[in-house]
């Protein structure tokens, strides 16, 4: 508490600095009134008295000619805050005036409080705003608020500027809330360029999906492969089992185990749900899995067992095991092993994915990455390319209310308008399209035979439907196209989706590989330097993910599927998760580049349409619909001012020794 001394009494010099000094010649002879002014509180302060034009830090007091109107004007000391007035004076406000007609007091109280300094280290264009008012800077400010006051901090970018994101006690790239405490509090903040003044640092943009991967399926152990490697420990929200005990949230718990098929109901009886005998998760050993589904049924049963429709939010992801079983015990033509369905709580660690896990540790990944859809392959892969699904939940084909290709219009339509160059990749092998390719056989292993621009694209452009061939040919000649996707080899086995039959395995390792023989060929191009590689998958593929689908934005016209039959989830019993308002399950994400930040982990809920975002935010492209206009545009995985990988990383070989296995678990 500040101490401040007593100016009462027969006006010595003391009192000179306050201009109350030889005031009695001031006054009126006939009538004059008596002034005080003091402080109080634990802060520190200055009050400026007008007239007299000076500062006064204690307590004072004088006579005036009556009438007078005396104008006082607070400011507090750095670390303090001014509380208010009382007295003849009241209110914060900082200026307060008072017409002296009898003996008045007033009291200006100031109290200590938290400092708050924020700093702009990106150097570029950008401001943070508070609310409460205080600070307001394009640099480096600061300012004091009450003890334990709340402040919001907005990031305010200039145009053509990205904000990239906080650090100190808030992170990610939306309004900082904060708590003052006790002692000072540094908010440090980064804006980073955007590409309206960044327009050629990317050029060429590839985005490939694999099939079928939850992230706690592939990237789980992530925490235990940086600690395994030295790599500082950050957030990541892997299985649970492999978070440390100390330090950023998550923290360590028990492996998840969820509920099984009860073992007094076996084959050919379907799996009963048993909470009393559950499945924890494990590490598989062979790198081969029976397929598990991720449709429209199952997906729903796996978000609550007890609520397929999502009337009681966030899912609580206990369907997994019991979908696994049900699929193998009535899989048509294909029995499955695993009849219990085990399989679904497997996941696999840094050393059997030693290369996705390579990638997305020295580049940037996500832990809120999501498929768009709560259904399997087929509607996913249409929000890919368009943003929807045109109302579909089902492959088109499997009704006939969803037979129809859709007049939605895919990222390509819009790049041809726009005179933007793209092309996608199709790999033949295993498709029965055959040399010299014809455009009109390679589309029909793309996803955009759902669509009816593939008629315009085999009648007008058939060269932007090429062999992946051509993908190899383009890098090495200096002729990749501005926009890209590659298809996934499927009929090639490269997919790394779940064996859908025993008597062949789809090796995850081999998939890994196909992935590396993509990205490398890349890293040794002369398109490297300003290229990025999305790569992430399709969706989950029922395989066990413990975090909570996330609501989304309603894309277009279709709030619900047209295409749900009378034996489906939804079909009588209603509720949120039965209309496109929530995204399927998280999936792994890498973003590859020269421009992609180190070692980056996003925690900002998204879906893969943020791909389609971040392509139109490059080429000042509209939104296709509701669904990616909603998302992020991605630009927070980038440092655009320092990029860190223009020599991209040495790749390590992909391990390929560990067995394929499909007659046993692990």
């Amino acid at each position: 508490m500040s101490t401040f001394r007593s100016f009462l009494g027969s006006f010595s010099c003391l009192v000179l600095f306050l201009g109350l000094c030889g005031i009695s010649s001031i006054a009126s002879a006939s009538t004059s009134v008596q002034f005080t002014m003091k402080t109080a509180g634990d802060g520190v302060g200055t009050v400026a008295i007008n007239p007299a034009n000076v500062s006064c830090g204690s307590t004072c007091s004088g006579t005036f000619s009556e009438g007078t109107s005396v104008t006082l004007k607070a400011a507090a000391k750095p670390g303090s805050i001014f509380a208010g007035w009382s007295g003849a004076c009241s209110g914060s406000g900082a200026t307060c005036s008072v017409s002296l007609k009898a003996a008045t007091s007033v009291t200006a109280t100031f109290k200590a409080g938290s400092q708050l300094t924020v700093e702009n280290t990106g150097g570029y264009a950008g401001r943070v705003i508070s609310t409460p008012a205080g600070i307001d800077c394009p640099g480096e400010c600061t300012a004091t608020f009450a003890k334990g006051a709340a402040v919001v901090l907005t990031p305010a970018p200039e145009p053509g500027t990205t904000f990239a994101g906080w650090s100190g006690p808030c992170t990610g790239t939306g309004a900082c809330n904060l708590t003052l405490g006790e002692s000072a509090t540094t908010a440090a903040t980064t804006f980073e360029i955007g590409f309206a003044t960044a327009a050629t640092s990317i050029n060429h943009i590839i985005f490939f999906a694999q099939e079928n991967r939850s992230l706690d399926n592939y990237f789980g152990a992530m925490r235990q492969y940086w600690k395994q490697l030295g790599i500082p420990d950050q957030s990541f929200d892997g299985l649970p089992q492999f978070n440390p005990t100390s330090g950023a949230a998550p923290l360590f718990k028990a492996p998840p185990a969820i509920p099984g098929c009860n073992p007094n109901n076996p084959p050919p009886s379907d799996c009963v749900w048993d909470p009393t005998h559950t499945v924890a998760s494990f590490h598989m050993k062979s790198v081969c899995n029976e397929n598990t589904s991720p449709s429209w049924n199952e997906a729903h049963v796996d978000w609550n067992f007890n609520d397929q429709v999502g009337r009681f939010p966030p899912a609580k992801n206990n369907g997994f095991v019991k979908t696994a079983g049900h699929d193998a015990r009535t899989n048509p033509g294909h029995p499955f092993f695993d009849v219990n369905g085990k399989r679904a709580m497997g996941y696999w660690d840094g050393t059997d994915l030693n290369v996705d896990y390579f990638m997305a540790t020295n580049f940037a990944t996500s832990d809120r990455f999501f498929h768009p859809l709560m259904a399997r392959t087929e509607p996913n892969r249409l929000f890919l390319v368009a943003a929807t699904s045109g109302g579909y939940a089902l492959p088109n084909g499997s009704n006939a209310k969803d037979t129809a290709q859709l007049k939605a219009k895919p990222i390509f339509a819009a790049l041809q308008a726009a005179g933007i160059s793209w092309k996608v990749y199709v790999d033949p092998e295993g498709t029965g399209c055959a040399a010299p390719y014809q455009t009109s056989c390679l589309i029909k292993h793309s996803y955009l035979s759902g669509f009816t621009y593939a008629q315009t694209i085999v009648a007008q452009f058939p060269q932007h439907i090429a062999p992946i061939s051509q993908y190899f040919m383009d890098l090495q000649n200096g002729t990749l196209p501005q926009v890209a996707e590659i298809a996934p080899a499927s009929d090639a086995g490269f997919d790394e989706h779940g064996s859908v039959t025993d008597k062949v395995g789809t090796n995850v390792q081999r998939g890994a590989n196909y992935t590396r023989t993509l990205v490398t060929a890349l890293m040794g191009s002369s398109s490297w330097s300003s290229s990025v590689f999305f790569f992430t998958f399709d969706e989950s593929g029922g395989l066990y993910d413990h975090v909570s689908p996330q609501p989304a934005a309603v894309p277009d016209q279709f709030t619900s599927p047209v295409d749900i039959p009378p034996n489906s989830v939804c079909y009588t019993v209603k509720g949120p998760t039965c209309n496109f308002t929530f995204t399927g399950y998280r999936i792994p994400l890498v973003v590859i580049s020269p421009f992609a930040k180190r070692n980056y982990v996003s925690h900002t809920v998204a879906d893969f349409t943020a791909i389609l975002k971040f392509i139109e935010t490059r080429y000042g492209l509209p939104p296709l619909t509701n669904r990616d206009k909603a998302q992020m545009d991605m630009t927070e995985f980038f440092n655009f001012n320092n990029p860190p990988w223009m020599s991209p990383p040495a790749v390590p070989a992909q391990n390929r020794s560990n067995p394929c296995y499909l007659d046993r678990v692990p």
